[in-house]
């Protein structure tokens, strides 16, 4: 399940909340009880492995140097 974010219209403070993509649950701010919060966009996070020093670089034609060996 993802983590929203949801910002009180009383104290502006912004709450994380796991819940799923469609829910519709009113929350309460932690912080001063509100119950006005308004959901926030937010920035997601990832994991990019790097590639192996076996792996070959599908995108570069072979005999080249490939740019994206330093990643």
């Amino acid at each position: 399940m993802p983590i929203f974010e949801y910002k009180c219209a009383n104290c502006g403070k912004v709450s994380e909340f796991l819940e799923k993509a469609d829910a519709k649950i009113d929350h309460i701010c932690p912080a001063c009880g509100g119950k006005k919060l308004t959901k926030q966009f937010s920035t997601f996070s990832g994991i990019v492995k790097q590639p192996s020093a076996a792996s070959k670089c599908h995108t570069c034609p072979s005999g080249g140097t490939c740019p994206h060996s330093g990643l």
